[in-house]
Parts: structure tokens; sequence; C-alpha cells
């Protein structure tokens, strides 16, 4: 695992999330409970043996920004929060994490992100079809780069 990425989003998303959705994307923040379920990201699959050593594939949901510990490669802690931007609780939310990714994560991550993107508020869509939601950076690097997403893509380093 030495390929891994500081993620930082920093997004503002639309007040208009069912409950359900908040559920799930608390899950994917370590913040709730698994529902049972899973919507934006709905197969996570993983390769494994079986009894006889053949390779099958399982599916293991586990949260992808969901990590509340100190980071490994990054330094600092990895973090996530997800809250009401507005005290009535009838206003938008605001979504900080803090990640460390692996590229072999890039794939699901970005599946999320996108989800994510198409939610964002319209603030962080500089030009049409286009959505910034944090940046990255490679572990040995001191330089952050935007993260973005393109027509419902991310933009990967």
């Amino acid at each position: 695992m030495a390929d891994v990425y500081e993620l930082l989003v920093a997004l503002d998303l639309r007040g208009d999330l069912s409950e359900r959705e908040v559920a799930e994307l608390r899950w994917h923040l370590g913040l709730g409970p698994a529902p049972q379920t899973l919507h934006i990201v709905s197969s996570f699959p993983v390769v494994v043996e079986d009894d006889d050593g053949e390779p099958v594939v399982e599916d293991h949901p586990e949260p992808l920004l969901g990590r509340h510990d100190a980071a490994w490669r990054v330094g600092g802690a990895l973090v996530s929060a997800l809250v009401r931007s507005e005290p009535s609780g009838t206003g938008s939310w605001a979504l900080t994490a803090r990640q460390e990714v692996h590229p072999d994560e890039f794939e699901l991550t970005g599946e999320l992100l996108g989800w994510l993107a198409a939610r964002a508020d319209a603030r962080h869509s500089p030009t049409a079809g286009t959505v910034r939601l944090g940046w990255t950076r490679f572990h040995e690097s001191d330089r952050y780069e935007s993260l973005t997403v393109r027509d419902g893509r991310v933009e990967w380093p």
C-alpha cells in the first residue's frame, strides 16, 4: 500500500437529500450504522479463495470515507463529518472528509464521489459538467491537485 493518496473533500450538498440517502452517506463517513440496503454504491466485489482454493467474487460492503484514526502514510488524523449548514435543519449539508485512498480503491470511492458531485451545491460547479469536490495529494508530495468530477467521472491523479 505504498501508493497512498490523501483525499480531502470539502463540499456543500443541497438540502433535498432523503432520510435514506443521509443514513447511507453517514455510514460511508463512519458516522452511523450500515443500512439494510445500499443504493449509493451498491456492490463491493472482492476476490477471495473458496474452500477448494478457487477464486470467487464476494460482496464485502465497507464505508468508503469512514476512517477516524491516525493516518498511516499522510500524517495527521483521518476524519469525516456531515452537519446541517443551517441550525433549523432545513438547509444544505456541509461535508468534510480527510482520508487515505489507494489507487485500487479509486473505482468504488469514485462512485461515491460522483454521487456526491451530482448533489453538490451549485457554487462547486465553475463550469457546466464540472464539480470541484476538494483535493488529492500523493503521500510523498507537498503539492495538492484539485479533485474534480467532470461529466460524472472523477479525474484521479
